[in-house]
């Protein structure tokens, strides 16, 4: 098969990794990649933001499936452009893309089809907005209801904060555009969170490892929100036996309620929980994998990661059967620019990832290019560092090991990733 797996981050780098690894994969093109991608196949300019670009290039390239990596073009329509054309694409359509793209519409499905989540309403004024906090005060949750890089879900510890948020959004300032035009207040919900990720064909699923991603800049969850400073998999924290409360109370009956809608979901279903003293709730649902979740989920998954994606896309995954638990764990550690995630210099030249790479490690390129033949920072989140071991532990030390020997000016990182992770598995006696 002829690939073309779409995007250019960490995430992309890894589903071209373990795409190429597949014995079904002939040709990879990836849209427009990175310098990682580029050493494992031919890259590609195109605006990932233009459905009929990226399906131009799938016919010039003789694409036989292609794998969409960011939530952009999917809640733009690309897999929908595709399927006019007699195309095939992995991923949502846009009106399944909405349960990402849409926070009202997602939050509207899961009141519908009693998927539990935390208390919400949904505005569009400012002045309604601030009415409703002023009769609920924090702590509360504010959400932009577009697509806002991970970064428009607001924790407001502080009724000061709720209000300033709002104004943000709802304002004159109007902080992310149309995104944050609707507006989701939601209750704040105690407990810790992890990520599940569901591979979909519109009716059966399978589930791939879960994880627990590090939002929060700096160490001890200190700092503003980012697109994720690090991620181990699986997450303790997800037992067996609250998995099969998710498969129960959110996975099965999200499927099942947006196949009622007439919108089917095919893809990757990323759903965010909160282990609540009452049991998970959705946080929030992503129309992809996460990033930098995937960089440590994919390699754990026990197969051909290219049959998966093929066979879901077709409407087949009853017949891959249930996959094999996950042996061992993942981590991965960002390192990212200084100023990150508010301003920051590129064009720092990049050493060591060579070296980096000697103990088992794997460098995965999140936002760098090649300027002069030179390998420079090129985003505020520059690669993402991945460990696989036996343990946990095993998995961080490899992670850090490596993630000590790449430079770059500038260059930080968080220094606790796995620290939950660690401190549950002692609790549990593992």
């Amino acid at each position: 098969m002829n690939i073309l797996v779409v995007g250019s981050g960490g995430r992309e780098h890894a589903i071209a990794l373990a795409v190429k690894k597949s014995p079904l994969c002939d040709t990879l093109v990836c849209a427009p990649g990175n310098p990682g991608m580029a050493n494992l196949g031919k890259c590609v300019p195109v605006d990932v933001a233009d459905p009929k670009a990226i399906a131009d290039l799938a016919v010039a390239e003789k694409i036989d499936l292609a794998v969409i990596g960011p939530e952009i073009p999917l809640v733009a329509g690309v897999v929908d452009e595709f399927r006019r054309r007699g195309l095939r694409a992995f991923g949502p359509t846009a009106a399944a893309a909405a349960l990402e793209g849409s926070k009202a519409f997602s939050k509207d499905i899961m009141k519908k089809y009693n998927v539990p989540t935390a208390a919400f309403e949904t505005f569009t004024d400012l002045a309604s907005a601030k009415k409703f906090l002023a009769e609920h005060p924090a702590p509360i949750v504010v959400k932009a209801s577009g697509l806002a890089a991970g970064k428009g879900a607001i924790v407001c510890m502080t009724d000061k904060e709720a209000n300033d948020a709002v104004e943000e959004m709802l304002g004159d300032k109007a902080v992310f555009g149309e995104s944050g035009k609707t507006v989701v207040i939601e209750e704040f919900m105690d407990g810790e969170e992890a990520s599940i990720f569901v591979v979909c064909d519109g009716k059966d699923y399978v589930i791939l490892s879960s994880a627990q991603d590090h939002k929060r800049v700096f160490d001890d969850d200190k700092g503003p929100n980012t697109g994720g400073m690090g991620a181990y998999s699986p997450a303790p924290v997800v037992t067996d036996a609250l998995l099969d409360e998710v498969k129960k109370t959110i996975i099965e009956p999200t499927l099942k309620g947006m196949a009622a809608e007439g919108k089917p979901y095919t893809g990757v279903l990323y759903v965010g929980i909160m282990v609540t003293a009452k049991g998970p709730k959705v946080v929030e649902y992503n129309c992809r994998l996460g990033d930098p979740e995937c960089q440590i989920v994919l390699p754990l998954y026990d197969g051909d990661v290219l049959a998966l994606f093929d066979a879901a896309e077709k409407g087949e995954l009853a017949k891959l059967g249930v996959p094999k638990a996950p042996k061992g764990s993942s981590a991965i550690v960002v390192l990212a620019s200084k100023g990150y995630p508010g301003s920051y210099e590129k064009g720092k030249v990049v050493t060591g990832i060579e070296e980096a790479e000697k103990n088992g490690a794997q460098v995965l390129h999140a936002g760098t290019k090649m300027v002069d033949g030179k390998l420079v920072t090129n985003g505020g989140r520059v690669f993402g560092v991945v460990g696989h071991g036996e343990t946990l532990q095993a998995a961080l030390d490899i992670a850090y090991e490596a993630a000590e020997k790449v430079q770059f000016e500038g260059k930080f990182y968080r220094k606790d990733i796995g620290k939950k992770g660690l401190a549950r598995l002692a609790k549990m006696g593992k």
